[in-house]
Parts: C-alpha cells; sequence; structure tokens
C-alpha cells in the first residue's frame, strides 16, 4: 500500500479528503497509525484565515497536530520504540543542538519543526512519519484519546511548571476553553485544591465544574474582581492562567493577582500590543510569565495520569470519520456553545 487517505487544505476554507503518499520512514524515524487525532484552534484558524501571525499556508497542507496512534514501521536506528507500541505523539521535532535546546527550554528551538504549522505537513491522516525520540509508549489503561490529549495538557502542565505552582496555591483560569479546560486538569495534577474558572459561556463553566474547578464566573453578569476578592479573602489569587487571549481579561489580571503573584499568558490576543497597568506589576512585584508549547511534559503528564483522578475525555463532546473533516470544522467553526474537543477518526 503506496497511499493513504488525509485532510488537505487547499487553500483558504477549501479542504478535501484524498489520497496522498505515504511517508517514507528516515533511520531516526518510525511510522505510526493514526487512531485519534484532534482539532486544535490553530487548525480552525488556518482553516478559516489561511494563516496565523508569520505562518501563511502557501501550498496545500495536512492540518492536524494532537495525536496518538500505533507503531506499524520502525527505522534502522531506532530502538527503544518497537513495532506495535501504542504511543502518543509530541508533534513538535527540535533540532537538539541548539542553546536553547541543550538548556532543556526545546520549545524555542528556532528550528522545530512542527505538524501542521505551514509548510509543514499535520496528521489528520491515517499515517504520519515522527522521529523516534518525540513518541512516548502509553500505558496500556490509557486511551486514544487520552494519548490525543496529551498535547493540548502539554499546554497547561507546562503553564504550571512556569509558575512554580504549589497544591496550597489559589489558581484562577480565565478563560475555559480546551486549554482552559486542561489548564485546570494540569493544576489538579499538581495537587492544587483552589482552582477558579472564568468564561461568558455557561456550557464551558459547567464542565469546568466537572473537570475540578472550586467555583466559577460569568464576567458578563459579575464582576470578577468580586469573586476573586470573595474567593480570596480580600488577598488576590496566588497564579492567574489567562487562556482566552481576550485583551480585558489581560489587562484585568494584575488586579486579580496577589502581590507577589504570577500571570501567566497561554492565550494570543489579537493585537500583539496590549495596555496593563506596570505600576501594579511593579508596586505588587508581579510575575508575568509567557507560555509557548510545552517541553520535557510528556512523560511527566503520562505518570501523572496513571493516578485516575483526572478524567479527559469529558473534554471530548463530538467524535468523527476523517471522511467528515468537513462536518467537524463546521462544528467547532460555529458550535462553541456546545462543543469542547472535536476527535477525528481516520480509520
Amino acid at each position: 500500500m503506496s497511499t493513504m487517505k488525509a485532510a488537505v487544505l487547499e487553500s483558504q476554507g477549501s479542504i478535501e479528503v484524498k489520497q496522498v503518499p505515504i511517508p517514507s520512514v528516515k533511520a531516526d524515524e518510525a511510522l505510526v497509525e493514526v487512531k485519534c487525532i484532534g482539532i486544535c484552534g490553530s487548525d480552525v484558524h488556518y482553516y478559516e484565515h489561511g494563516k496565523i501571525g508569520r505562518y501563511e499556508v502557501k501550498q496545500p497542507l495536512i492540518l492536524g497536530h494532537e495525536l496518538a496512534g500505533v507503531v506499524v514501521e520502525v527505522g534502522e536506528n531506532v530502538q527503544h520504540i518497537k513495532v506495535g507500541d501504542r504511543v502518543a505523539v509530541e508533534p513538535g521535532v527540535t533540532c537538539g543542538r541548539c542553546e536553547n535546546c541543550k538548556s532543556g527550554r526545546y520549545n524555542l528551538c528556532p528550528d522545530v519543526v512542527f505538524m501542521a504549522t505551514p509548510p509543514v505537513d499535520g496528521a489528520w491522516a491515517e499515517y504520519v512519519a515522527v522521529r523516534a525520540d518525540f513518541l512516548f509508549p502509553m500505558p496500556d489503561e490509557m486511551s486514544f484519546e487520552e494519548g490525543a490529549l496529551l498535547e493540548p495538557l502539554s499546554v497547561g502542565f507546562h503553564a504550571m511548571k512556569r509558575a512554580q505552582v504549589q497544591p496550597e496555591d489559589r489558581v484562577l483560569v480565565t478563560g475555559l476553553g480546551p486549554i482552559g479546560q486542561l489548564a485546570v486538569a494540569a493544576a489538579r495534577l499538581f495537587g492544587v485544591s483552589e482552582i477558579y474558572g472564568s468564561d461568558v459561556v455557561e456550557y464551558r463553566r459547567e464542565l469546568a465544574k466537572t473537570m475540578g474547578v472550586t467555583d466559577v464566573c460569568d464576567p458578563m453578569t459579575e464582576s470578577l474582581q468580586d469573586k476573586v476578592n470573595e474567593w480570596s479573602h480580600g488577598k488576590g489569587v496566588d497564579v492567574i492562567i489567562e487562556t482566552s487571549g481576550n485583551a480585558g481579561a489581560i489587562a484585568a489580571s494584575t488586579a486579580h493577582v496577589k502581590r507577589g503573584g504570577k500571570i501567566v499568558l497561554v492565550g494570543l490576543p489579537a493585537a500583539a500590543s496590549i495596555g496593563i497597568n506596570v505600576n501594579e506589576l511593579i508596586d505588587g512585584e508581579i510575575d508575568v510569565l509567557g507560555v509557548f508549547r510545552y517541553a520535557n511534559t510528556y512523560p511527566a503528564a503520562i505518570r501523572a495520569l496513571q493516578s485516575g483522578k483526572i478524567q479527559l475525555e469529558k473534554t471530548i463532546t463530538h467524535k468523527f470519520k476523517l471522511d467528515d473533516i468537513q462536518e467537524a470544522l463546521d462544528m467547532a467553526i460555529h458550535q462553541k456553545n456546545s462543543s469542547m474537543k472535536i476527535m477525528i477518526y481516520p480509520k
């Protein structure tokens, strides 16, 4: 068999399921049969707008980067992975040689090859070839769905690591979309018991309650500042994980965090520059931390999930065949009030 089925973004707003060549495997790679793969906000953005920042779709592109599957072929130099292994796939392959890679912050590698980031093809397909050191064997009890969700969970996991979150911290997650929900899951895996959430969509707030938040706020109908004062007895929260990218939420974060607290910016705002109260940052000695993807998260997240106290699959609201990718995308775009994580099944 020399070809496989793949969903190809032909141009902005135009996607087609077609036959394409199965990737050939290099000496340090493995071929993975994709069992399930999620739709990410970036996939939707490329489909709708054709670009994100400096990354522009200039030629046909296979989207998708949140996946798990089974190894069906290995290159001659691969030793730690074998045919038949169930694996989660980390989708950003880095050089391993630059200063950032050698310091352990390989997510900042300038030469990273990241799936579904133009011009690199992703994995909305039956098979994908991946450098084997970016494949992580999954325990038997971990589902393929959980394996695919390790990618967005890793963003939340990395945010917790950046903020050095401790179990006794009060954590506020602003924006309860897929990344926000999995940031809540990550906070729980870090032992946090007081987790609060804010979102304008009722469905997302209700789902967050099932994911482990202590309380939620609808910033359209109630004052988030009043809620923060109530939750923290007027002190402010220890850590804010901002995932919405909303300019107002980012600007207000300095008022919600306590003196000496931390603000972690995850969501990308529409505008590159946002006004923020620098006096509050300085006077309160508040740390502001950026998060770009993740690094060194997969093994730790896999081990943490084996505790069984987090059910990631609660975030999956819909499942589609790869042949129905257009319907899945339409749902992701037009039904944000009732859908969360959408999974695609190539076979």
